[in-house]
């Protein structure tokens, strides 16, 4: 049985997505972040790095949410939730993941931490404004490559549209949110019907009723 380290609607999303995908045993054990459990000493023994999701599986320890995407899904090769090697559509997911995980997550990440990435906290704000400007730009990247398509890679679901739905909901109160897109947002729909999706969603916490 897998065990996941999370917190509802953090990094640990996508791979709650996958585990349910795969319809494996799993049990999800909560990080709470509004007590920095995530920086306990207990935790730091399983993660150095004090960040959320850790995943264990037997006795294998990983963090790091793209890594323990990819190898739930290379660990579960019938799902199909990865193209195999020599699959041309290998180096299609590697791209998209890793500019989902390289650029828009990191990019997301200096908009809800602006006081993180500045010595003159009252640039903090300035800061999340060009943030999102930057990150809109990058959806509407990712609204261009899905048109007429209903997944990001391939004909079948991958990690990447579990890793992407995820930074869409991070992102919905932007003031142009990624359903307000014509092609993310009938993307993101069909994605929601996922009885993955919808349990991942019901058990975090998140209702979906904007994405019917």
């Amino acid at each position: 049985m897998y065990q996941l380290y999370y917190y509802p609607l953090n990094a640990s999303m996508a791979p709650h997505f996958v585990l349910e995908e795969l319809k494996v045993d799993y049990e999800l054990i909560t990080v709470d972040r509004k007590s920095n459990a995530q920086k306990s000493s207990d935790y730091l023994a399983l993660n150095p790095a004090g960040r959320i999701p850790t995943l264990i599986a037997d006795k294998l320890v990983i963090f790091e949410s793209p890594a323990i995407c990819i190898h739930l899904a290379e660990t579960h090769p019938s799902a199909n939730l990865i193209p195999p090697v020599g699959d041309p559509n290998r180096a299609l997911f590697l791209q998209w993941m890793m500019y989902l995980t390289n650029t828009v997550q990191a990019e997301l990440m200096v908009y809800f931490y602006p006081q993180k990435h500045t010595t003159d906290t009252s640039s903090a704000s300035h800061i999340a404004t060009a943030q999102e400007q930057r990150i809109t730009e990058m959806f509407e990247l990712l609204d261009d490559e899905l048109e007429n398509k209903d997944f990001l890679v391939g004909n079948s679901i991958s990690v990447c549209d579990h890793f992407l739905f995820m930074l869409a909901v991070w992102a919905d109160e932007f003031n142009k949110p990624p359903l307000s897109f014509n092609n993310l947002s009938r993307y993101l729909c069909n994605l929601a019907k996922r009885d993955a999706i919808i349990k991942v969603c019901k058990q975090e916490n998140l209702s979906l009723k904007n994405y019917q």
